[in-house]
């Protein structure tokens, strides 16, 4: 049973950065392709990043284009989301997603994803 633990939130002041990762326990090696959602107090969960099963074709959306960046160490089995520039907007729970379904396009809904971390808090200040 493949388990993801993602890590690496906290509090930040505005223009600050942070790195979340996600590791993999429950399996010794395996291919993924991964997502990271976000879910912001008194709203729907979100699509914030995605690479393909290939670890290409890496998405973003727009509010978040240019300021983070989506990646993955496939030896490791982990994924990253490195997040620059931070704003009060960004505030909110981010969960990693995985899925072990080979193809080419980023998975933007939440359903295609098979693996779910447990959520790490980021909180952004003014």
């Amino acid at each position: 049973q493949v388990r993801l633990v993602d890590s690496g939130g906290g509090l930040v002041q505005a223009g600050g950065s942070l790195r979340l990762s996600c590791t993999t326990s429950g399996c010794t090696s395996g291919t993924f392709a991964w997502g990271w959602f976000r879910r912001a107090p008194g709203k729907d969960r979100e699509f914030v990043a995605g690479l393909n099963w290939f670890g290409g074709g890496a998405l973003y959306r727009d509010a978040v284009k240019g300021r983070f960046t989506i990646s993955r160490d496939n030896a490791n089995s982990t994924a990253y989301l490195d997040m620059n520039s931070l704003k009060p907007d960004d505030t909110a729970v981010y969960y990693c997603a995985a899925t072990d379904v080979k193809g080419l396009r980023v998975n933007l809904h939440p359903t295609l994803y098979k693996y779910w971390g447990q959520g790490t808090q980021v909180t952004v200040s003014s």
